[in-house]
């Protein structure tokens, strides 16, 4: 049994202007944001307003929306950073690898011969502001 959504986790605060996002993309539905410990330059995380906990308990008319703002935000990201593609994450419960119980998923600009980082470093505040701005400047008006 899946647990219950719990609204205090760290994408929920970030929601409500708790803490800081280096945001790159929002709508009524959705928000992009820079991850604070890329794995990649330019690792963005989309994540849908509505609280659902994973991508199993999300109702299917959001996830079919909120995947439209993956692959518009994807676009931008690619574009942006010059990335010759993408790698697209989403883990559900903690066998899954999620940590953060609120239902997110990775974009990672790719580059030939270039691999992910290990998970778990902390960002330069400056590098990721200007990398939101690139990503931005890319994104295209969003047709639903």
């Amino acid at each position: 049994m899946t647990e219950a959504y719990d609204p205090n986790n760290i994408f929920g605060k970030i929601l409500r202007g708790e803490i800081p996002a280096h945001k790159v993309y929002e709508d009524e539905m959705s928000l992009a944001f820079m991850d604070i410990m890329p794995r990649a330059e330019g690792h963005v995380l989309v994540i849908p307003k509505d609280g659902a906990r994973g991508l199993l308990d999300v109702p299917t008319h959001t996830l079919a929306e909120l995947i439209k703002r993956v692959q518009h935000v994807a676009r931008a990201v690619k574009e942006a950073l010059a990335a010759d593609g993408v790698t697209l994450h989403q883990f559900t419960e903690s066998a899954g690898g999620q940590v953060i119980f609120h239902l997110h998923f990775h974009i990672l600009p790719r580059w030939e011969g270039v691999a992910l980082r290990p998970p778990g470093a902390m960002a330069d505040d400056a590098i990721l502001a200007a990398q939101a701005e690139k990503i931005k400047a890319a994104m295209a008006p969003f047709n639903a």
